[in-house]
């Protein structure tokens, strides 16, 4: 290049600061005199590329320096850079490299302009105030003006386990933030740097453990005399205890809005029989205490509902009731379900999860069909209920636990233990208080109260008026066995409500008859044994009024363990409160509880 082509040569040798010009290829073609002075080159060593090869660069600022400029070569727009630059005497200045290209009239690029300014001093007093910032216990990093990051402080590199030179890399953001949050708020966090305004946003942060943990993430900008964005500073700041308080509310809530929701039988129970009442003697005993029950009956009678009646009759009545259906669980993720995981425990386990204990804790949790758990669960279970705690799945750390546990079963437990199917430890622990709750056949006088409330019930859902209940639709009730109990009843007085034309409920008998359970085969050898152990059993009950444990109980009487008796009990379907002396106060309303 011929120095002809600056308006004025002496003009530009004179201003302070280094000029220089390259073509479009990027090799430089004229340098000032102040360039000159400072790096003590001629204006012969310094075309083309010889301000590479003659250490004009730090060496460790000369491959990010070229980087970028082959980077603005290609994107042909004017871009700049910071690199220490070598004077004469052999000490090097920090400067700020800009380069601005150069078009003929036709639009085609035919070099490009360039100038060298110190910024020493700014470096000086930036790296003091690294040093400060550094000693800072806070999440604190220094982003140009497009959100790329500059410099972050020690804590960050603590925090997340990263080296100062990971932050140049693209992946960095990916690296140190949650994959599911970086493109959650990619759009929000890219319009909050278009704007020369504080803006904060919410992030999971990648802990050195590999665990994630929430952080308000504050971006403030710092601005330049023109009103431009020179620098963005964005502090961390661990909010991970205040989102886990967020989320336990909100669980509980949950658990809230689903009881409310659940306008159904299994939030009321309804009924005068004895055997009823004799359920709700017992709750009214158990519940304020913290013992472990454990509730037995057939699918449909109701369990839930009479654990639900614990918990509210309970100290822990504000605290969350969390319910989990053993038996609906595949075996190989219930220990998760219940325990929770670790990241990384296995395939799919992205983040760290909560389990229902740890949702449950200060509550009660409710482990429907418990006799469906899995061995190695089992096990589990048994620690949380004689250690009160647990661990997560991939942890070896325990978690503390307070939780109350209410069990149900619709098998027969003990038999179970018999049979090496279930832990006999673990059922004896469960079996602290045991509930038989009744099946519907062993309450018919509450069949009329039942369908009453059911059809109340629909018929206000449906926006129907009935005004009664056909005698013969009573009597076939009555008469049907119900083998899905209470659950069975209630689809049934939903379904007559639905297809109901007139005021009278009625029900169509072939809805039940194609219900009606197989009698079992029996030969009649095994007739005659079921019927000799019926007659002991029922023989003892009636000497002891009804009462099965205890010293004048009826399993006294047979020689027999209670929990034994029991289970031949429901097995035999002997119907025990039947045994037992009427009350003489008269029959109460219906019991809703």
């Amino acid at each position: 290049m011929q120095p002809s082509d600056l308006n004025d040569l002496s003009v530009v040798n004179a201003i302070p600061a280094h000029i220089w010009r390259a073509a479009p290829d990027g090799a430089i073609q004229f340098v000032n005199r102040q360039w000159m002075d400072y790096t003590g080159l001629s204006q012969e060593e310094s075309q083309g590329w010889g301000w590479v090869s003659g250490n004009v660069i730090h060496p460790d600022d000369l491959p990010g320096l070229l980087d970028t400029w082959r980077r603005v070569l290609a994107a042909g727009q004017p871009d700049e850079a910071e690199a220490r630059v070598r004077r004469f005497d052999g000490e090097y200045r920090w400067y700020l490299i800009r380069a601005v290209p150069v078009h003929d009239q036709s639009g085609e690029l035919v070099g490009w302009y360039g100038t060298n300014t110190d910024i020493e001093d700014r470096k000086r007093a930036e790296l003091e105030y690294r040093q400060i910032i550094d000693a800072i216990p806070q999440l604190i990093a220094a982003l140009s003006p497009d959100g790329k990051v500059l410099y972050a402080n020690k804590s960050v590199l603590e925090y997340s386990g990263l080296h100062a030179t990971d932050l140049a890399a693209d992946d960095f953001r990916l690296r140190i933030f949650h994959p599911e949050d970086v493109e959650r708020l990619k759009e929000e966090r890219q319009r909050g740097l278009e704007r020369a305004v504080p803006f904060e946003l919410e992030m999971r942060t990648r802990h050195h453990d590999g665990l994630y943990r929430w952080c308000l993430i504050q971006y403030k900008p710092v601005l330049d005399e023109g009103g431009r964005i020179r620098r963005w500073y964005a502090t961390g700041t661990d909010i991970d205890d205040r989102k886990r308080a967020e989320d336990r509310i909100k669980n509980e809530n949950l658990v809230l809005r689903e009881e409310i929701n659940r306008a159904s039988m299994f939030e009321e129970i309804v009924g005068t029989s004895e055997a009823v009442r004799a359920v709700l003697r017992q709750v009214s005993k158990v519940a304020p205490t913290d013992s472990t029950v454990l509730i037995a009956g057939e699918t449909g009678t109701g369990k839930e509902l009479i654990a639900r009646a614990i918990h509210h009759g309970s100290a822990r009545s504000a605290r969350a009731f969390v319910t989990v259906n053993c038996a609906a669980i595949p075996p190989s993720l219930i220990a998760s379900e219940l325990f929770g995981h670790e990241r990384g425990a296995f395939t799919g386990a992205l983040q760290r999860r909560q389990g229902k204990f740890e949702l449950a804790d200060g509550g009660t949790i409710f482990l429907d069909e418990v006799g469906e758990l899995p061995g190695d669960t089992q096990m589990a279970l048994l620690r949380v209920l004689q250690e009160r705690e647990f661990e997560r799945v991939g942890s070896s750390r325990p978690q503390k636990v307070d939780v109350r546990v209410i069990a149900a079963t619709n098998r027969d437990l003990q038999a179970a233990v018999d049979e090496r199917m279930f832990r006999s430890d673990l059922f004896y622990r469960l079996n602290v208080f045991p509930i038989d709750v009744p099946s519907l056949r062993e309450r018919p006088t509450d069949i009329p109260l039942l369908v009453e409330y059911f059809v109340h019930r629909f018929a206000k859902r449906a926006g129907k008026k009935i005004t009664g209940i056909g005698a013969a639709t009573l009597d076939v009730l009555r008469e049907y066995p119900w083998p899905g109990n209470i659950r069975e009843l209630q689809n049934v007085i939903e379904r007559a409500v639905i297809v109901s034309d007139t005021n009278m409920l009625t029900v169509d008998e072939r809805w039940l008859v194609k219900r009606r359970p197989a009698a079992p085969q029996t030969t009649p050898l095994e007739n005659d044994l079921l019927a000799h152990e019926r007659a002991r059993v029922e023989a003892a009950l009636t000497e002891s009024n009804g009462r099965v444990s205890g010293p004048g109980g009826a399993a006294a009487r047979l020689g027999m363990p209670r929990s034994t008796l029991e289970s031949k009990i429901r097995s035999l379907k002997v119907d025990k409160h039947r045994f037992r002396k009427e009350a003489t106060e008269k029959p109460q309303s219906p019991r809703r509880a």
